[in-house]
């Protein structure tokens, strides 16, 4: 019997329960609520002319625009056995409208006490300047409301969709996709409050920085780092590392968050420290570009900024999603090996070890469609076959394996048709 697709998505989730299913549907519906009402409340309350709405909306143009190179290379990097676009869209869209407008008062809670606290000490104050409160809150408010907020997203993708959850690669994907999502929102929010607040636009702070290195300078990566380490713990055999990788990467993720957030303090202390007065460290943000350069030189030379900053977070995943491409490689290799006709034929077997980290197989005499879907329920069965060994049940009873394989069966049937 094959599975339809919202059936193999559903498989071993407590959502394939219309109970928990519809449980977890009004508690959407009421984040959703609460998100919409927050995040509209503060783009109301900063966007208060014509001008300001147009300002808003080329911020959002731009920022879609930029969100669909960082969903795009998500996209390649899940070439082997592609998610659900429905997965896709809920990922993003929880971290564009869910985790912004949840982590949005909680922010505001902590900027105001510890604004209240500086104004306590004017001392403080008057050593760091205007925003002093800002300065010292944005390290700690950002990297754990936001961090939690957008985790939370992933935590449920993880515990309610096991079956779409496979490996670290597949927590990437998630994760950033959550990160790419609040990224998208946040640049419009920042870009329509600094326009609120000078007069102008600071494009290429809000939207050239906050997208720098295709989005992977910022959310996406922090987020992503915390996904990859939650997929590990799902694909490792050890058992104490399964329970200890989803802790290690929520820090990871948290600190490259920190070390972010904090460098407009230590930039503030260093030059104090250095003599310099406080008025001379107040300046207006640059607008369209960067002194002496167009967007696009500007662009890049903030996407090389955030290399030397974060190189050793980057070097980290670039190795993870290296290794979990090594890994996944050898799991389809192995689990098919035992597969026959109209699985796999031996044609097809070969292809699988010419297979390389950044060439996908095809399939031969089959339209374009077919045969990626085709290499698709190839993938998708020996990860599943993997899977159900790991957990100690049987492959030969398992629903979602018979399924692949009916999958595959009827996709060459389907294109025998086709071709007589």
């Amino acid at each position: 019997m094959t599975l339809n697709d919202t059936a193999k998505i559903l498989y071993g989730s407590p959502l394939s329960k219309p109970r928990t299913a519809k449980f977890a549907i009004a508690v959407l519906l009421v984040l959703v609520l609460i998100s919409s009402y927050t995040l509209f409340t503060s783009l109301q309350a900063k966007v208060t002319a014509l001008d300001g709405v147009q300002v808003m909306a080329i911020a959002f143009l731009w920022s879609a625009l930029f969100s669909s190179g960082t969903v795009a290379i998500l996209w390649f990097l899940d070439r082997r056995e592609h998610e659900s676009r429905w997965l896709y869209a809920i990922a993003f869209l929880w971290g564009a409208f869910i985790a912004t407008g949840i982590a949005l008062p909680f922010n505001q809670i902590i900027i105001s006490s510890i604004v209240d606290w500086v104004n306590a000490h004017p001392d403080v104050k008057d050593y760091l300047g205007a925003n002093a409160g800002f300065k010292i809150a944005a390290p700690i408010a950002g990297p754990l409301v936001e961090e939690i907020t957008k985790g939370a997203g992933v935590l449920l993708l993880f515990l309610l969709l096991k079956s779409e959850f496979d490996d670290a690669r597949d927590g990437f994907i998630y994760g950033a996709l959550i990160g790419a999502g609040f990224n998208f929102l946040e640049s419009v929010h920042y870009v329509v409050s600094e326009y609120a607040k000078w007069g102008y636009a600071p494009w290429i702070l809000h939207i050239g920085a906050r997208h720098a290195l295709f989005g992977f300078a910022g959310h996406a990566l922090y987020t992503g780092i915390f996904g990859l380490f939650l997929g590990w713990s799902r694909q490792t055999t050890r058992k104490w590392w399964r329970y200890t990788a989803p802790v290690v990467g929520w820090l990871l993720g948290f600190s490259a968050h920190f070390s972010q957030n904090i460098g407009m303090l230590l930039a503030v202390l260093s030059q104090r420290a250095s003599g310099v007065a406080v008025s001379q460290i107040e300046t207006p943000p640059p607008g369209l570009s960067l002194p002496g350069m167009s967007f696009g030189l500007g662009w890049l030379v903030l996407a090389g900024s955030y290399v030397m900053k974060f190189w050793p977070f980057l070097l980290l995943v670039g190795f993870l999603l290296w290794r979990s491409g090594v890994w996944e490689r050898r799991v389809i290799r192995d689990e098919l090996a035992n597969e026959v006709e109209p699985v796999i034929t031996p044609e097809e077997y070969k292809a699988v070890h010419r297979d390389r980290i950044f060439r996908t197989r095809r399939i031969p005499k089959y339209d374009r469609r077919t045969a990626a879907a085709i290499v698709r329920a190839q993938n998708e069965l020996a990860l599943r076959k993997w899977r159900v060994q790991q957990e100690g049940q049987n492959v030969k009873t398992d629903p979602l394996v018979a399924s692949w394989r009916d999958e595959l069966g009827r996709l060459r049937e389907s294109n025998s048709a086709i071709v007589v």
